[in-house]
């Protein structure tokens, strides 16, 4: 069978052939399969935006371009000196709808829509406008009004499951609108998305993150998706792919506040992680050097030499060095080699660990709750505006009230999954506004 020809990415964008929707959709589809086409595409881009003569049909492709890259709002600047045809009119749409601009991208969409662009893409771009502005009747009667014009659409399928999900009908009907668009077309963001969100609720996480997994391989990338399949994987504890999909928000949208937010909990998680790892490394350590040394084959001599020591377990070997273990009498250089070769088949040597000094530990009288600060301690802890994360996290530990909070130590919160520093951080300034503080703080 032949092997189908590779797309040449940048003769479609710089050359002086068409450039509409069909030859859009071989774009997106080499973004999904090939990796170099990246790399491609941004050659191309940087190429067109330097040169500063453009003419309209080429501002045309370098804003959709931009798009695709999830530039949202170079992409606006430049469509805005295109053509201002069909394709101009419904990119623009596309980019006024990333910056939440839905009263223009309805307007941009209907130009759109009225200059030829594909009718139900275009309805189903108004649909996602009004569901986004809380004007979900509105959004189901433009769905209604393209009837079965549409039917053969996968956005228009997708925006009806999407209504379909806000008015709260049946599950199973929301589900089947979106199978609808994903059997026209199985790469289809949306539906996949939306797929993903259903699944997410429903505890299938496997499912869930094969679904937003797909939806990313379309340009340009869900921010949606990226934040929900980052949390995924942090619930997995697999934060470098969590960072990941943080990054990817943080590349198109250097300030986006929940990205930000994310990865320094992430970065904080993922360190926590590390210091887990190292005290179950310690626990196994612990549970080795307790081991006592009878329960070894070792020779009369070697036996009473250690008992006459005082060490009875392999710690005790680990803490004796080979000088103090030679200068028993009767040790010799036989019982020695016999002490090194059993220390080193549980991976320790003599003289590994040396002996810890004793310390003593504070102890802290609890206090009493001041009669002052009872009220503001039976307040619930929405009172403290904490971030949705953090909020999460104390709701899993049953905490309700900013009383329970106080007397939780910060060790206690960074027990609970995805609660971080930065979190602890906040919640730790929210009650410093209020003169509190965690126990142990």
């Amino acid at each position: 069978m032949a092997t189908a020809a590779r797309l040449d990415i940048r003769d479609v964008i710089t050359g002086n052939g068409p450039f509409g929707p069909a030859e859009i959709r071989s774009l997106v589809e080499a973004l999904a399969g090939d990796p170099a086409a990246h790399r491609d595409l941004r050659a191309a881009v940087k190429e067109l935006e330097s040169h500063a003569d453009r003419s309209p049909a080429a501002s045309v492709k370098l804003g959709v371009c931009q798009h695709l890259l999830g530039r949202a709002k170079d992409a606006l600047d430049t469509l805005k000196s295109g053509d201002g045809g069909a394709l101009a009119l419904f990119y623009q749409a596309l980019a006024h709808a990333a910056h939440d601009a839905h009263d223009k991208a309805r307007e941009a969409f209907a130009a759109a829509k009225k200059a030829g662009y594909d009718a139900a893409a275009c309805v189903a771009g108004i649909a996602d406008s009004l569901r986004a502005s809380g004007q979900v009747d509105e959004a189901r009667k433009e769905i209604e009004r393209l009837g079965s014009q549409g039917e053969s659409s996968a956005d228009y399928w997708a925006a009806k499951g999407a209504v379909l999900a806000d008015t709260g009908l049946p599950l199973a009907e929301t589900v089947a609108a979106f199978e609808k668009a994903l059997a026209i077309d199985a790469g289809h963001p949306t539906a996949l998305f939306a797929m993903g969100v259903i699944n997410d609720r429903l505890g299938n996480d496997d499912e869930a993150i094969a679904c937003y997994e797909r939806s990313l391989k379309r340009y340009p990338a869900s921010v949606g998706a990226l934040l929900n399949l980052g949390i995924l994987f942090e619930d997995r504890d697999d934060f470098a792919k969590a960072q990941g999909c943080y990054r990817r928000i943080l590349e198109a949208y250097p300030n986006h506040p929940r990205a930000r937010l994310f990865l320094r909990d992430s970065s904080a998680s993922g360190d926590l992680q590390l210091d887990e790892q190292e005290q179950k490394h310690r626990d196994r350590l612990d549970q080795v050097m307790s081991l006592p040394v009878s329960d070894f084959e070792l020779s009369v001599r070697s036996r009473n030499c250690l008992q006459k020591m005082g060490i009875l377990t392999l710690g005790d070997l680990a803490r004796t060095t080979e000088d103090e273990i030679l200068a028993s009498k009767n040790f010799g250089e036989t019982s020695l080699v016999e002490i090194k070769e059993m220390l080193a088949s549980k991976g320790l040597s003599l003289g590994q660990i040396s002996q810890p000094a004793a310390a003593e530990e504070a102890v802290s009288e609890p206090s009493e709750v001041a009669a002052d600060d009872q009220e503001m301690h039976g307040l619930p802890i929405t009172e403290l505006n904490l971030s949705v994360r953090a909020r999460k996290c104390t709701t899993k530990l049953g905490i309700t009230t900013i009383g329970d909070l106080v007397r939780r130590t910060a060790e206690d919160l960074l027990e609970c999954k995805n609660f971080g520093v930065t979190s602890l951080n906040e919640v730790r300034e929210k009650l410093s506004e209020r003169g509190l503080k965690l126990r142990g703080d």
